[in-house]
């Protein structure tokens, strides 16, 4: 058995080996808004999001509206809500766009809605290189084109994969007036910035500060590589 020595004691703690049926240890909330062949916007929310220098990597079910629209359309926008959005995020939860509800998620307390800004209470507002729209009420939206779609799950075929890993190119960034950082024209400010959180289907905010970081000694800049 291993063990670990806890931050701030002197303790130690040993580990236990588990069986979890999901590692959602903590991640940044997101609404995705794609559209379909139409142009009908559907708005998901997810929490299996990540970035990469200029690349952000979601993770979807494959049978999700939200994946057809990926595969038919191959444009997303990443809306980052703040914790002040969580009411509008948690009337989303147990929501699809697919008009055919399986039944393991009928039996999950899932049911189709066809407007999800309206059932959120949320706007639309127009994107700039995409078609998906954005959601105004969100600090934060990301605009992006998918590069590529990658199986986890089931089979080779994007299509008939259990799960998807979506690599999108962020091709525009917006955020609200009051995120930037003062005295710079492209940097978001972390003391303004608050995130929605889920860790372990549950919402969560971030705290203060917890130290300082040598990373912040690094020009942001120097990531543009």
């Amino acid at each position: 058995m291993s063990t670990c020595t806890d931050l701030g004691t002197s303790e130690v703690a040993q580990h236990s080996v588990i069986d979890p049926a999901i590692l959602y240890f903590g991640t940044p909330v997101a609404l995705l808004a794609t559209v379909d062949e139409a142009g009908h916007p559907n708005l998901a929310p997810n929490s299996s999001i990540w970035w990469l220098g200029q690349t952000a990597v979601v993770g979807i079910a494959a049978r999700s509206q939200t994946a057809r629209n990926l595969l038919a359309v191959r444009e997303c926008v990443i809306n980052l809500p703040s914790v002040m959005e969580v009411d509008a995020v948690d009337r989303l939860a147990l929501t699809t766009g697919r008009t055919s509800v399986s039944e393991r998620k009928s039996r999950a307390g899932y049911r189709h809605v066809h407007d999800k800004f309206a059932a959120a209470g949320l706007s639309a507002a127009a994107a700039d290189r995409v078609a998906p729209p954005r959601v105004a009420e969100c600090p934060v939206n990301l605009e992006g084109r998918v590069r590529t779609l990658h199986p986890l799950r089931g089979a080779a075929d994007p299509t008939a994969a259990d799960l998807l890993a979506v690599e999108l190119d962020i091709v525009r960034v917006h955020i609200h007036e009051h995120l930037r950082l003062a005295g710079h024209e492209n940097r978001i400010d972390p003391d303004r910035w608050r995130p929605l959180m889920m860790s372990f289907q549950r919402y969560f905010g971030l705290g203060t500060e917890a130290h300082p970081s040598l990373l912040s000694t690094i020009d942001e800049d120097w990531y543009r590589g």
